[in-house]
């Protein structure tokens, strides 16, 4: 039998395990991975080209509740690749009149937006745990829209790609539907529970906790200073209230 793709939709962790199990092979692949493995600082597509170097891949991502898109109701995501045919052939195999895909030749950028959100929505959860308000989530999520694009540029992919879907769209998904395991985590930690706790009580995968630390050593030397507050704030070297008190106390600058 001959596949039109392969989907590989596990958390990002578990990828290469996953792929490393795969025979090798020609059928493009569809990663809708997001985040940044621990120890290797690598992204989903990088794993895909490291483990199967012959498949062509894309990245599928953007604002996508998975259980609203089973149920039909409308969404929009991108596939980020720079094979434009390819693009346009897994396009045509995953649209549905209720799905609307959007192509992005910027797989990087695209890529960049799907493992920021994560970790800038642990943030913004931990925020209105913590009961600061919507004001300071509001600010919260348009600081870490410049963090996410200041990441995209360093990491080669384009400022631009941040304003749509795989970037603005996805972190305003995340930092605020209350079915997103990362906000939902951070709402726990601002109110107080301990992190091993809420991971303790959970079946599914909170992919910003690994993925702050990971993106932060991806990064070095890019300014995060949300993205750097959680991932110290999971690894247990600060305090929540230290984490808002240091970000409050940065130096002043313009926009």
């Amino acid at each position: 039998m001959t596949l039109d793709a392969i989907l590989l939709a596990v958390p990002l962790q578990h990828l290469r395990s996953v792929l490393v199990r795969l025979p090798q092979h020609t059928t493009p692949l569809v990663v809708c991975a997001k985040g940044v493995e621990t120890g290797t600082n690598r992204l989903p597509l990088e794993l895909a080209a490291e483990l199967h170097p012959a498949a062509p891949a894309v990245v599928l991502t953007g604002p996508s509740f998975a259980h609203e898109i089973a149920a039909g109701l409308p969404a929009a995501s991108v596939v980020a690749c720079t094979d434009t045919p390819l693009r346009a052939k897994i396009i045509a195999l995953l649209a549905t009149p209720a799905f609307r895909l959007y192509g992005n030749d910027d797989p990087v950028g695209a890529q960049v937006g799907g493992a920021a959100k994560n970790v800038i929505a642990i943030a913004a959860g931990a925020v209105i745990g913590a009961g600061l308000g919507e004001n300071a989530r509001a600010a919260l999520i348009t600081r870490g829209l410049a963090e996410l694009s200041r990441l995209a540029v360093a990491l080669g992919g384009r400022a631009d790609t941040v304003s749509g879907l795989s970037g603005l769209g996805d972190l305003l998904l995340t930092c605020t539907g209350l079915s997103s395991r990362n906000y939902s985590l951070g709402v726990a930690l601002g109110r107080g529970e301990r992190l091993a706790a809420v991971l303790a009580a959970r079946d599914s995968v909170t992919e910003g906790v690994a993925t702050a630390p990971a993106l932060l050593a991806r990064a070095a030397g890019v300014d995060l200073p949300i993205c750097a507050a959680v991932a110290a704030l999971v690894q247990g070297r600060t305090t929540l209230r230290a984490a808002i008190d240091a970000l409050l106390a940065r130096p002043r600058r313009d926009e």
